[in-house]
């Protein structure tokens, strides 16, 4: 049997897909497995060892940019994300079962998708639903794309996240300190809600912990890094680490403070506390869809504009909320199912 997925889209939501690629493996122990990502996301799974075979398809992904490879027999094909490149490059393998899903609200696309799909699931999520509606309950992406397992006649569900790190991972990030304080710096941080100068002061009020501070980053979190390094708050500050040597850090950590990124995700996988802010904009349906997996967390809302007063209060919660989780982190650690 030949299976292929496909998700193209962020890191954050391919490493929470990860639970369905490991469903597939589970319930089709016997198939070939192939997935298609980007270029951009592939960090996420190079070592998965639920996957046969992995396609990277370069900027702008098109079906055309791996056609060869689409062309051999297929018995299922899956968009794992709900975007038109995903059930266009699942419609181009011609596979006899297309599934994938989207969007309740999202009516054209719905109708759309029949032209790409044969099996089209609807996600309850819904910003506009949320945002009226205070009750609104939405499932985890983790659980809205472990359904399209279901849909496919799975019946072995794994919920655990997969990120494979080795010693050699461990062995590049042996000097940064165990047990710290570790911030991800990303573009978040500097928009809406939230200021530059608002983190370094975050960071010096993290310092009452006496534990190290950590920050890692990206290429869109060196503005932030460099008023970071200038104020001298982080003992360690690391930037344009590999994907697995970035999540080594995390799992020596004690505890992660992030916006909301695909931080959240990397945490998640290897069972660390986290505190995340999500953005004030569309919180009731991000906060679940994309909150922490399955560990110990504070969901803060990011304040609707950068006042003092507001940015005060927002790291006055940060700083209840490190405090918590730490309090608890030993016991999270102790239980056995951990």
């Amino acid at each position: 049997m030949n299976i292929i997925l496909t998700r193209t889209d962020r890191v954050g939501d391919l490493v929470l897909s990860t639970p369905a690629i490991a469903s597939f493996r589970r319930s089709f122990p016997d198939a070939h497995i192939t997935l298609v990502c980007s270029d951009y996301n592939r960090a996420a799974v190079e070592r998965n060892p639920d996957v046969d075979e992995l396609i990277a398809i370069p900027p702008p992904c098109r079906p055309a940019a791996i056609g060869s490879a689409l062309r051999r027999r297929w018995d299922l094909a899956v968009a794992l994300a709900p975007r038109f490149v995903d059930f266009r490059i699942v419609s181009a393998t011609r596979a006899a079962r297309r599934i994938g899903y989207t969007y309740t609200r999202r009516y054209l696309a719905r109708l759309a998708a029949r032209l790409f799909l044969t099996d089209v699931a609807v996600s309850e999520a819904d910003p506009y639903r949320c945002e009226v509606d205070p009750g609104c309950v939405v499932r985890h992406e983790v659980d809205q794309v472990l359904a399209l397992v279901e849909l496919a006649g799975g019946r072995v569900l794994t919920r655990d996240l997969v990120i494979t790190i080795d010693d050699a991972d461990r062995e590049q990030v042996a000097d940064v300190p165990a047990g710290a304080i570790t911030l991800h710096l990303g573009h978040r941080w500097a928009t809406t809600g939230s200021t530059i100068e608002n983190v370094v002061e975050l960071m010096r009020e993290l310092q009452r912990f006496d534990r190290p501070l950590v920050a890692t980053y990206g290429d869109d979190g060196e503005r932030i890094a460099r008023a970071v390094r200038e104020a001298g708050v982080a003992d360690v500050l690391l930037g344009r680490l590999s994907f697995p040597a970035w999540a080594a850090v995390f799992e020596k950590s004690a505890l992660i403070v992030t916006v909301d990124t695909a931080a959240t995700h990397v945490a998640s996988a290897v069972r660390r506390p986290i505190v995340v802010l999500f953005e004030h904009r569309y919180f009731r349906l991000n906060s679940q869809e994309w909150s922490p997996y399955r560990v110990p967390s504070a969901v803060l809302r990011k304040p609707s504009a950068p006042t003092e007063e507001l940015l005060r209060a927002s790291r006055a919660q940060v700083i209840e909320s490190v405090e918590r989780l730490l309090a608890h982190a030993q016991d999270f650690r102790s239980r056995p199912d951990v």
